[in-house]
Order: structure tokens, then sequence, then C-alpha cells
């Protein structure tokens, strides 16, 4: 079993590097404006994923992939060295699409806003269907219930009759 902590503590190491080595190392002109968000590492410190994220369209994505792709074998032994593992990790670089998610959930709730205010123009017009207090009082009921006992004594009159 590899120590929890220590798997974070070479996650973050393996993204400071890459970052390093990516602003520093690599010339590659198809590298675009590009962050290293995260990585990740697997249990038994084999495997390493880096998230990264690039400014700019779709081309600038895909051009900065190929070049952070090209110099995966770079950037491998540089993390390797580094680390003092055994068995160097392999890399794999995942698109980090945060902005793309944050952007969808604040048009989700600029959406929620504007169906509230809505919703609250609508109930400040809104009128009751029937009485503004649909449940009887307890005053309605003592003078139900005084109605009721006069024409209880009434039909007893009539019945003695």
């Amino acid at each position: 079993m590899t120590d929890p902590a220590k798997v974070r503590r070479h996650a973050e190491r393996i993204r400071e590097l890459v970052a390093s080595v990516v602003r520093s190392q690599i010339k590659d002109p198809r590298l675009g404006m590009i962050t290293i968000t995260d990585a990740r590492i697997t249990a038994d410190l084999r495997e390493a994923t880096v998230f990264y994220t690039v400014l700019g369209d779709a081309t600038a994505q895909a051009s900065t992939a190929a070049a952070l792709e090209s110099a995966k074998g770079m950037l491998r032994s540089t993390v390797g060295k580094a680390l003092g593992l055994r068995h160097s990790p392999s890399l794999t670089f995942v698109l980090d699409d945060v902005q793309d998610q944050v952007k969808q959930i604040d048009d989700l709730l600029a959406q929620a806003r504007h169906a509230d205010a809505e919703v609250q123009r609508l109930a400040a017009q809104a009128k009751y269907a029937g009485d503004a207090q649909p449940y009887r009082v307890d005053d309605e009921v003592d003078d139900v219930d005084d109605e009721a006992a006069d024409t209880d004594t009434d039909t007893s009159s009539t019945d003695r009759r």
C-alpha cells in the first residue's frame, strides 16, 4: 500500500515539474498559451495524468495537444529523474475544460434567475381564486352553531304539535 499523502505530494511535484519544463525547455512553436491545472497519479506511482488548459480556439488546443504529445518523452524523463522513483511514471495529457463548464453553469444560473424573476412578477399580480381567507374562522363557527341551534329548536317545537 502506498501512503495517500505520498501520492498527493508526488502528484503536486509532477504538476510543478511539467509546468516549469513546458515554460522553460519546450521550444515547440505549436505550443500555445498553456496552463497546467492539475496532476493525478495512480497509487502504484506508474501512471500520471496531467490536466491543462489552453487559451484560444480549437485549433490552438489541437496544436498544443500535438506539441505536448511530441514532448512527452522528454517530460517523462525529467519527471522520473526529479522524483527519484524506480519507475518513471507514464504521462497522459488531458485537456481540462473547466472554463466551458463554468460558462455552462453561469448560463444555467442566469436562466434560473430570469425564471425566478418571472415567477415573482406573476406572483405580485396574482389574486386569490376564492376568498382571501378560505378557511372558517372561530367567530364564523360560533355564528353557524347559533343558527343551527335556532333551527333545531324550531323543528323541536313543530314536532310537539
